[in-house]
């Protein structure tokens, strides 16, 4: 399938895991992609992965950063001619343990990047290109924002925030825009190792589907949503889970 051809996909936090998988499925069908994080020889060895800069373009820098964000937008323009398609991918949880007990400081961080960036980095794409040629847009939400999650909790609250943020754009920037969200379970990345690593086999057996994800798990329903197929969904949260939320498992 080449759904995607001729669009320019912007994906953050792409260097690996999801935002890889997901910048990689959108190459195979077509698209163009730019790819962020903040390491330049980790966004560098992702290009050369997607097929080189033919297919996708690098720019590194924080994702809550309005300048890094505006300079992206400006380099997909400049080099493929669009910026049709957002992904918003980015996210952090740096603590573990009782909301009780957590650090101020990094709850402020997380609602930083997890919502408030995400959410800027919608403006600026809708200044800069989707406010005159309209677009699609998908939020990487989170499994952990649909029930409480002890342990990332105040981590599955702000994801909670970005699948309401995701709904509230979707009334405002339809019907030329579209902004839907996906809720991932564990996926086997860097960013979810702790959650798996030594004991994968045991959490794989909470999940109906008796596996963990694999990023193109996430990258092919992502496809989906960005493209025309999904043409009459908006503000939607997409569970992507292997079953295991059935089961009252996160």
């Amino acid at each position: 399938m080449n759904r995607f051809d001729g669009k320019t996909a912007i994906v953050t936090g792409a260097s690996r895991g999801i935002g890889l998988g997901i910048a990689q499925r959108l190459v195979d069908e077509g698209a163009q992609v730019v790819i962020t994080a903040r390491k330049k020889e980790a966004l560098d060895e992702a290009v050369a992965t997607l097929g080189g800069p033919a297919h996708a373009l690098a720019v590194a820098g924080r994702a809550d950063d309005a300048d890094h964000q505006a300079e992206t937008i400006a380099r997909a323009i400049d080099t493929f001619g669009s910026a049709d398609l957002l992904v918003n991918n980015t996210g952090i949880n740096p603590v573990f343990g009782p909301m009780v007990e957590l650090d101020l400081a990094a709850a402020r961080k997380i609602v930083e990047v997890n919502c408030l960036a995400a959410l800027s980095w919608v403006q600026q794409i809708y200044k800069g290109w989707m406010h005159e040629h309209g677009g699609a847009i998908v939020n990487i939400s989170s499994v952990a924002g649909t029930k409480p999650a002890p342990g990332i909790g105040f981590y599955g609250a702000s994801k909670a925030m970005l699948t309401h943020i995701t709904q509230e754009l979707a009334v405002e920037l339809g019907p030329t825009i579209r902004v839907n969200a996906v809720a991932p379970a564990v996926v086997k990345t860097k960013f979810a190792s702790a959650l798996y690593e030594g004991h994968e086999a045991e959490v794989a057996e909470n999940y109906p589907l008796k596996r963990l994800g694999v990023p193109e798990d996430i990258g092919g329903v992502v496809a989906f949503l960005l493209s025309q197929d999904a043409s009459w969904l908006t503000g939607q949260l997409v569970v992507v889970d292997g079953g295991v939320t059935l089961t009252g498992g996160v």
